[in-house]
């Protein structure tokens, strides 16, 4: 090996232990702000509101998932082979937004990046606050998302239930626990879940487009139905699921103050007011191109120098 490749190579391994350090100390400042909430959360005991307590969430699901089971899951698949090919091709084209793959690869490379080459001292205050308020917001987005998809994952292989595809050989309601076969994963809707998750993630981060996330939700969870993937009950069940546990976790958050907080009536709001956002997304603009610094003013000059 000759001095220059001594020399990059030792190069590497100090930068590598550097984004080593910077990441470790991140991750610390992280753990010690959850940790310094969960004593304020520890002293709220504020009860949960009605339609989100336990026994209330599982009475919805026993009622809408039952009367999806009862009422559109055998009319469905008939219909749906009435139907011209034209609308499985269009559904067809929406219903991948629905896999977990893109959300979890582009929010956990993000968070991950933020770790590992952010240096939270140097920055200015206002690009700062906006970074660690996008942060939060993706790795709650990643969090909820990748737990909905274990959990359904989960009452997959448990319940068995036999997909559309067998709906001639078996019926609507052919469940065969622990029967570990692809075919039979038909309940709850995986997609489903997954749509449920992002959205309420993301109305919950931006109220006042809610109407619209939920829209277009709608339709992406009723596309599992439409290709022929679901029944109704696998959908309505896939989108209760990522629903409720989302909004648990944003509502373990908000009592930490950790991106949200709980409002005078109990509801979940962003912690960052609409003004508050703008004003850091357009510092940050800014500095993406080219026309304010990112860092403090004394980092400034110490770069200058």
């Amino acid at each position: 090996m000759t001095d220059k490749d001594e020399t990059d190579s030792s190069g590497w391994k100090s930068r590598l232990a550097a984004v080593k350090a910077r990441f470790l100390g991140n991750w610390r400042q992280v753990r010690s702000i959850v940790a310094n909430r969960r004593h304020r959360a520890e002293r709220l005991h504020d009860p949960l509101p009605a339609g989100q307590r336990p026994q209330d969430i599982l009475a919805i699901l026993l009622l809408t998932v039952g009367i999806a089971l009862i009422l559109a899951d055998i009319p469905t698949y008939p219909w749906l082979r009435s139907l011209p090919p034209g609308y499985r091709d269009l559904f067809a084209s929406i219903t991948d937004f629905g896999k977990s793959h893109w959300i979890l690869w582009s929010t956990g490379l993000f968070c991950l990046g933020y770790l590992a080459f952010a240096d939270f001292d140097r920055l200015c205050g206002r690009v700062r606050l906006t970074l660690a308020m996008i942060w939060t917001y993706a790795a709650f987005v990643f969090y909820s998302v990748a737990l909905t998809g274990i959990l359904a994952l989960v009452f997959k292989w448990i319940l068995g239930r036999a997909r559309p595809k067998l709906y001639e050989e078996v019926g609507p309601v052919a469940f065969d626990p622990f029967i570990l076969h692809g075919a039979y994963t038909s309940f709850p809707s995986g997609h489903s879940t997954t749509v449920a998750a992002l959205a309420t993630a993301l109305a919950l981060i931006f109220p006042t487009w809610r109407w619209l996330i939920i829209v277009l939700a709608f339709w992406t969870a009723f596309s599992r139905i439409m290709v022929g993937a679901h029944y109704p009950s696998d959908v309505v069940a896939g989108t209760l699921l990522g629903m409720t546990v989302t909004l648990f976790c944003a509502r373990w958050m908000a009592r930490r103050r950790l991106g949200f907080t709980l409002s005078a009536n109990g509801s979940i709001v962003p912690i960052i007011s609409q003004r508050s956002a703008q004003t850091g997304l357009r510092a940050l603009w800014q500095v993406v191109t080219g026309r304010r610094s990112a860092l403090r003013p004394a980092a400034d000059a110490e770069t200058a120098k």
